[in-house]
């Protein structure tokens, strides 16, 4: 026996017309963008879900018997994709998304709201070509993106992924990969409280040489078992075969120029594992890789390859060059006695498995807590 099509009331006929509107245009501007305007048109569908909920209607009501009745018409007409479930996500983006949204021209939705004069056509008042142009800015990737992004709870995380997939184009897959290297912790854990909210409100700037060094590395992508041994010659290998995934991992304005780079003096031949040049600092990164824990003596070797780059390498007008020791353990009390204040060196441990999120949240929390604690003194 075939499903009995729910019936609908002249309200919902009327809202069912508005939605249609939407889907129709969005079809009609195949050649512009098809994600910018699947965006689009998801998110006006959001706003007249939202807009048509009378006073005093309880949500679960509406989504039970509105959303379906909608849902059967649209996907007779229109096929996949118009589902109870998914009507319910485009309700829930306008929600999340709708104080991000500067300014929309206004649309018929909102001429009806206020009891003006309906206009002609729907078309005339509800241009996606020309609503398009002023979201667009505002909502920059695809509908895929911000289905994962309406799942992490934590508005600050997430305004953070957003920014960082809009500037650095990432994929979804990469988006994905990021969110579960725990990249907003990682980088939170090193600022104070102001550091933490201009993660929300601006992405990763990177303004100084601190910028570009995360503590720790992960390295996941590498495909090297923790169980298994390897030796700094394999890890660096691994390295060069993942090259693109490390400069994601490695963050902004990192390009590759050498591995194993050779100088000599004294008659002496030293090789720098891997070297970088960062174009947002203007400056050299060289990294040094170290499978065990860190001794002294590996930051002395440090030392000598960035004043051989500094004195030999760099030009004038560039800055002054990192130093980034890759390690397996370290202790900073080493770190701290053995290098002076002002070094441009810094020891970063690296893990080849995804962190575990939950206790980075958990320290996130705790380092939150005591900046708060700082500010009331």
């Amino acid at each position: 026996m075939s499903k009995k099509k729910p019936q609908m009331d002249k309200d919902e006929h009327g809202l069912l017309g508005d939605i249609k509107q939407i889907i129709f245009q969005a079809r009609s501007l195949t050649r512009r963008s098809v994600n910018s305007l699947q965006v689009i048109s998801n998110y006006l569908i959001g706003k007249r879900l939202v807009e048509s909920e009378p006073q005093g209607k309880e949500r679960a009501e509406y989504g039970k018997n509105t959303l379906k009745a909608l849902s059967a018409e649209l996907t007779q007409e229109f096929g996949r994709g118009y589902s109870a479930t998914n009507l319910e996500y485009m309700r829930k983006f306008y929600r999340t998304y709708s104080l991000l949204v500067e300014s929309i021209p206004q649309t018929m939705f909102e001429k009806l709201s206020s009891g003006k004069q309906k206009p002609q056509t729907v078309s005339e008042e509800l241009s996606l070509a020309r609503i398009s142009q002023t979201m667009s800015v505002q909502l920059p990737l695809s509908w895929s993106h911000y289905l994962f992004l309406m799942g992490i709870s934590n508005p600050d995380e997430r305004s953070f992924y957003e920014i960082e997939s809009a500037n650095e184009g990432w994929s979804l897959r990469e988006l994905k990969r990021q969110f579960n290297s725990s990249l907003y912790e990682r980088l939170a854990l090193s600022k104070d409280k102001k550091g933490v909210k201009e993660l929300s409100k601006k992405g990763h700037l990177i303004e100084t040489n601190n910028d570009v060094v995360k503590d720790p590395y992960v390295l996941e992508f590498l495909g090297l078992d923790e169980k298994t041994k390897y030796s700094e010659t394999d890890l660096e290998t691994a390295i060069i075969d993942k090259l693109e995934h490390f400069l994601l991992e490695l963050g902004k304005g990192f390009l590759f120029e050498a591995r194993q780079k050779r100088f000599s003096f004294d008659e002496e031949h030293f090789f720098v594992d891997l070297v970088f040049y960062n174009r947002l600092l203007h400056c050299y990164v060289i990294i040094d890789l170290k499978i065990g824990e860190l001794k002294h003596q590996d930051l002395g070797q440090m030392q000598m390859y960035v004043n051989y780059f500094d004195r030999y390498v760099k030009l004038e007008d560039e800055q002054p060059t990192i130093g980034i020791i890759l390690c397996k353990k370290k202790k900073d009390s080493i770190v701290e006695i053995t290098l002076p204040k002002d070094a441009n060196i810094y020891a970063s441990k690296y893990q080849t498995y995804l962190p575990n999120k939950e206790e980075l949240k958990k320290q996130l929390e705790d380092a939150q807590a005591e900046w708060e604690a700082q500010c009331g003194k």
